[in-house]
């Protein structure tokens, strides 16, 4: 069934049917998970080359999709440091990349884990968490792409994490970049789920002087809008267009589902119990998924089949999910997303920067 209304691009895709045209510029993608961002980049014409991924089962997901140039499995701290890296990589038009951002999460600890090692899903190197946005950095500061892109939380703006924000201000700057951030909601730009997320959008200071205005009085900075309303996508539109594999409860949430209303969480009729157990409502767009929370139909006691997270987290449905379909899509930025980002830094930044 055809999508009932128009969007930039489509949520409802396959890659045997994609066209990426690689016209508009070169892209290496850091964090990279299963290749939600790079899929984005291809979306909005980009050419990526490849990715950095710590996690091996990541990685392998990547390539059996994406079939990278450069693969690079290994953390960034010794990535950034790398000096055999091909001559492709010094010239990319965008540096992109997710730190991993649970630190600053409002669902997590937060300050309580701040600064200690901390280890991911699949076991790989303890590591210090809030640090690799600087990693991330350190590693735009050897390469100089045109324009980096991070992604992170909505948590790294509120409460105490802004002094985070501060810290990456300057080193932005002293790696020789100005940058802005932009909270952006992907329910307004064509994805079927509300997930807020930060995006830091940096733009090389060789490069900015035709497009700096004057942000306030104290501050300049490279003119781009990030602004997006399209129609939202609710999830009963995403349940018209998707060929039904939801899977029956089996567990005693089942009794719960009847009892729950729609749009809510278990813990509403479980004693407050069963918080990230979700009962979707067909008139609401999606809720933002995560990596392990249970989502439930919301016509009858099943849970979302892979078609479903497919839709609503806007990847391919022929991609080929190894391991978790959830766990990826939860763990990535929407293709949509990043298309609607990346087609604006082209046709407001890269379109106009006279090649060399």
């Amino acid at each position: 069934m055809e999508n009932k209304k128009t969007h930039k691009f489509n949520y409802n895709w396959t890659l045997k049917d994609a066209v990426f045209t690689k016209d508009k510029g070169k892209v290496f993608s850091c964090f990279a998970c299963g290749g939600g961002s790079t899929m984005g980049y291809k979306l909005a014409g980009f050419d990526v080359l490849g990715c950095n991924e710590i996690d091996p089962k990541m990685i392998k997901a990547y390539k059996v999709n994406h079939n990278p140039k450069y693969a690079y499995l290994e953390p960034i701290q010794t990535f950034k440091l790398r000096k055999d890296l091909p001559k492709e990589l010094y010239e990319l038009d965008i540096l992109d990349g997710s730190p991993p951002c649970s630190s600053f999460s409002m669902a997590g600890n937060r300050e309580k884990d701040w600064g200690k090692d901390k280890v991911f899903r699949e076991g790989q190197a303890m590591q210090v968490l809030d640090t690799l946005f600087f990693d991330f950095i350190d590693l735009a500061n050897e390469l100089q792409p045109k324009v980096v892109v991070a992604e992170n939380v909505k948590g790294l703006l509120m409460g105490a994490a802004k002094s985070y924000v501060i810290e990456i201000y300057k080193a932005f700057d002293k790696a020789g970049y100005i940058v802005q951030h932009f909270l952006l909601d992907a329910s307004k730009m064509g994805v079927p789920q509300r997930r807020e997320r930060v995006f830091f959008i940096a733009l090389r200071k060789d490069l900015c002087e035709q497009f700096i205005e004057q942000k306030d009085i104290f501050t300049f900075a490279p003119k781009i809008e990030m602004i997006f309303n399209e129609t939202g996508i609710t999830f009963g539109e995403v349940m018209e267009n998707c060929e039904d594999d939801s899977r029956e409860i089996t567990t005693h949430y089942k009794d719960l589902w009847f009892k729950c209303e729609k749009g809510n969480s278990m813990a509403s009729v479980n004693n407050g119990n069963g918080f990230n157990n979700l009962k979707l409502n067909e008139a609401e767009i999606c809720p933002t998924i995560g990596s392990s929370n249970s989502i439930m139909m919301p016509n009858k006691p099943n849970y979302l089949g892979e078609n479903h997270f497919s839709l609503c987290g806007t990847y391919p449905l022929d991609y080929i999910f190894k391991p978790n379909k959830q766990y990826i899509i939860g763990m990535s930025v929407p293709p949509v997303m990043t298309a609607q980002i990346a087609d604006n830094i082209y046709n407001q930044w890269l379109s106009k920067i006279p090649l060399v």
